[in-house]
């Protein structure tokens, strides 16, 4: 670790702006920690954890993520309701502010970089206003050693003032908080929310700019994993269906849980060094790597605590998104450094609280690029205001809030690379059989396990033949008829409804949200693409 004795160097930040400012320098945890504590900005859970309350945002506030339109990004970036354009001149005004208002404070600093991949490694300069928002910092993002920082050259700056409201009047946000890239001045500024996770997303944002544009490499929003084979296994997922869980197997090494890049080379790397988990319901028994990863050195977010410190892991009284960050030498079996090489297997994990997808099924290329760019999964009731029944959720590339690029174009590079490392690509239902939320039950996490496992193991076979595997009628999709640890009839979604009407009217009426969804993407998407649609609904 990296000594407080650091936090005497000289450090200017006029460049940017900051004057007068009493900057502490890449401070260790356990001092930002006992800061934080004695500034009442937090309080020490029994498991040693800090634990904050992020204030008013409790999660990302993607209608307030800006990125500056100028000649870098005008012809790339897909503008619409996700990428919000930003003038150049107001950001430069808005900038100035932000950096007027942590002039004179007393801040942190903190240089780190992005990528385990060292000819990808990006360098990053955090400069936050609140001492837990710097040692979320330094958990998410990779740790320089001493020697490395002494010729330090931040590539990329983040002004994170969580205390600095806009004035959207003025300053042309949307209201008072926001979250803007700027490519061409390789600055994001944020202000008017606590909410850690948009320092981590910015830079991710950033990379899935980067990445693809210039260094042809492919950024990806999911978790990885090592076997001792040496073979590489990548899981796309939204949040709530078992990315993390999954990824975290006893038998094989955690390269990351949630961004990394695929290069020309056909190495898988992380680009963070941390992970960001939600604690909802968190238990020992279910979840044991997190469970453990609360330690002294993580920060617990918006959670409730007893009198003893104790985490109510299931009170949701603040939000349903209570959330851990750690570093991610936290989790016991991981692989150091946090590379993996000879991907064999992608499985895109969906929570069907319809209950009509196959708890596992084979994908083709045209298939795989048509499910990596619809992105699905469900929300079941209570997950959000209003929400009484299952709906289903896209988001496109399984992280649409975080491409800057046409969806297509990141679908375009998965399948090149699919098909150049010849990999196979499962779909997965981590979520309702025997029917939907509120009849079936949650698919047994055992069951999922047997099924990635055989998959990994070849213990599928490789051709979908008539006799191995069965067409779906609906979404086409190829169905293992046998699978070690699963009992048979747990593999046909049809068979565990006991209900053969009500099964297809559910999975016509799903499909067909799938094509509505897909109509803004079939003027960029390949016939092989379109071909991978559902052939009823």
């Amino acid at each position: 670790m990296v000594a407080d004795s650091l936090a005497s160097k000289t450090l200017s930040l006029e460049k940017i702006g900051i004057k007068n400012a009493k900057i502490n320098y890449q401070l260790s945890p356990e001092k930002l920690h006992q800061i934080a504590v004695e500034n009442d900005m937090g309080k020490t859970a029994s498991s040693g954890a800090l634990a904050v309350n992020t204030g008013k945002f409790t999660g990302r506030s993607p209608m307030d993520r800006f990125i500056v339109r100028d000649a870098k990004t005008e012809d790339k970036v897909w503008w619409g309701d996700i990428n919000l354009p930003f003038g150049e001149e107001a950001f430069a005004k808005l900038k100035t502010k932000v950096a007027n208002y942590l002039s004179e404070k007393e801040i942190y600093v903190r240089d780190s970089y992005a990528c385990a991949d060292k000819d990808y490694k990006l360098n990053i300069r955090v400069v936050n206003e609140y001492p837990w928002s710097n040692m979320f910092a330094y958990n998410m993002f990779l740790r320089p050693t001493e020697e490395e920082l002494k010729g330090f050259d931040p590539e990329w700056t983040i002004l994170n003032a969580p205390g600095f409201l806009a004035d959207p009047a003025v300053d042309g946000t949307r209201q008072s908080n926001f979250a803007i890239l700027s490519f061409t001045e390789k600055t994001i500024i944020i202000g008017g929310t606590g909410y850690t996770g948009e320092i981590k997303k910015g830079i991710f944002s950033a990379l899935n700019f980067i990445l693809p544009v210039e260094k042809e490499t492919l950024p990806m929003h999911c978790s990885a994993n090592v076997g001792d084979n040496g073979e590489t296994a990548i899981f796309f997922g939204l949040s709530g269906t078992g990315k993390t869980t999954l990824s975290a197997d006893p038998e094989r090494k955690l390269i990351g849980d949630d961004e990394h890049g695929w290069t020309k080379e056909n190495i898988i790397f992380n680009f963070e060094g941390g992970c960001y988990a939600k604690v909802i319901n968190l238990s020992a028994e279910n979840e044991p790597d997190i469970y453990n990863a609360i330690k002294p050195g993580a920060i617990l977010e918006n959670v409730i605590l007893d009198e003893q410190g104790n985490v109510a892991f299931e009170d949701t009284s603040i939000t349903q998104n209570t959330r851990v960050s750690y570093p991610i030498d936290h989790i016991e079996n991981i692989q150091v450094p946090s590379l993996g090489k000879n991907p064999k297997n992608i499985f895109f994990l969906t929570a069907d609280a319809f209950g009509v997808l196959p708890p596992i099924s084979k994908l083709t290329p045209g298939q795989a690029a048509y499910h990596f760019i619809s992105g699905y999964t469900a929300k079941v009731a209570g997950t959000e205001a209003g929400v009484n029944e299952p709906v289903p959720s896209f988001s496109a590339c399984f992280g649409a809030p975080f491409m800057p690029l046409h969806p297509t174009k990141y679908a375009e590079m998965l399948s090149k690379k699919m098909t150049e490392a010849g990999v196979n690509v499962w779909l997965i239902n981590t979520g309702w059989t025997g029917g939907p939320y509120g009849v079936g039950s949650r698919m047994k996490l055992k069951y999922t396990r047997a099924m990635i496992k055989a998959a990994m193991e070849g213990k599928l076979p490789q051709e979908t033949t008539h006799d191995d595997y069965h067409i779906h009628s609906v979404f086409g999709l190829a169905q293992p008829r046998t699978c070690p640890g699963v009992p048979t009839e747990v593999l046909s979604p049809r068979a565990t409804w006991n209900n053969d009407k009500g099964y297809y009217e559910t999975a016509n009426k799903l499909a067909r949200s799938f094509k509505e969804n897909f109509k803004q993407f079939e003027a960029y998407a390949s016939e092989e693409i379109m071909n991978g649609q559902p052939p009823l609904g």
